[in-house]
């Protein structure tokens, strides 16, 4: 039965609407943003924290190959950055992978001012931390000071 002199049948304007409402369709899934991947999560606040921990174990254990003193300190940074790692969900660079570890200048008075500066980010930390992590990031700002005072 032919709808037109143009040679349309009503199968075929059928199956070609239908195939139309269908190419719309599939095409209209990514008009709305559905498709595009998720933006990446923002960082965890205590981020910093943990990436000055590994910074600073990396400049006292650099220091410490010729005063051994400063070993114990550096242990207490790479326990402080293995806590915090936990907390966050954050896992750790093997070995001397540590990032920014270069950033602090190896003398004990450039080791001072990144440990105070540290101290300043860890307490900002906790005073925006909730209950659950203020106790941690309260300790680690507490031996960052004394850290820095060891080293006067």
């Amino acid at each position: 039965m032919r709808m037109s002199d143009a040679g349309h049948t009503r199968r075929r304007v059928l199956g070609a609407t239908g195939g139309l409402a269908g190419a719309v369709t599939l095409g209209g899934c990514g008009l709305f943003g559905d498709d595009e991947p998720e933006p990446a999560p923002a960082p965890d606040p205590l981020q910093p924290v943990l990436d000055e921990a590994l910074a600073l174990a990396g400049a006292y254990q650099r220091l410490a190959v010729t005063q051994p003193r400063l070993a114990p300190i550096a242990e207490a940074h790479r326990a402080h950055a293995t806590e915090l790692a936990k907390v966050i969900g954050a896992t750790l660079p093997s070995g001397s992978a540590a990032p920014s570890a270069a950033a602090v200048p190896g003398t004990v008075a450039a080791l001072r001012t990144a440990e105070l500066a540290a101290q300043k980010t860890a307490v900002a930390a906790c005073r925006a931390a909730p209950a659950e992590r203020a106790a941690l990031v309260g300790s680690i700002a507490a031996a960052r000071a004394t850290h820095a005072e060891a080293l006067r």
